[in-house]
């Protein structure tokens, strides 16, 4: 099946991101807005306490669940922005690389930032997320 995302890359900018630098959807496309990914279990509570990575995964599984709820995959994300309750650069990297690894070759333009503080009691991680997809 087609898919509507297009990944842009420019010889102009560093190739150290492990991200494209930009990416399109034709006009046609319907645009899906995730709400932020959260690490919760089926029965509300926060998975994975204190790790950085464990928290990361979860929310991509999440993330992953509300994409099939809208028609989507993981392959039809357009971006992201991975958020990280730390002040410290090694766990938005902790974080990061498990996000990183699950788009794989699809790696989508995103953000990570390092926030205070996250929703949920003990929560590290969210990941918010667009997609975008050809409806046939």
């Amino acid at each position: 099946m087609p898919r509507a995302v297009t990944l842009i890359r420019s010889a102009a900018l560093s190739d150290v991101a492990e991200y494209a630098y930009a990416a399109t959807a034709p006009a046609e496309s319907r645009l899906i807005f995730l709400a932020g990914a959260c690490p919760l279990n089926d029965d509300g509570s926060t998975a994975a306490f204190g790790d950085y990575a464990g928290q990361a995964r979860k929310a991509v599984e999440n993330m992953e669940t509300a994409l099939r709820a809208a028609g989507a995959s993981i392959q039809d994300v357009i971006s992201t922005r991975v958020l990280v309750a730390s002040s410290r650069q090694e766990d938005l990297v902790k974080a990061w690389e498990v996000v990183r690894d699950a788009f794989g070759e699809h790696d989508v333009p995103s953000t990570l930032m390092g926030v205070t503080v996250l929703g949920y009691a003990d929560q590290l991680v969210e990941i918010e997320a667009v997609a975008a997809v050809l409806d046939s």
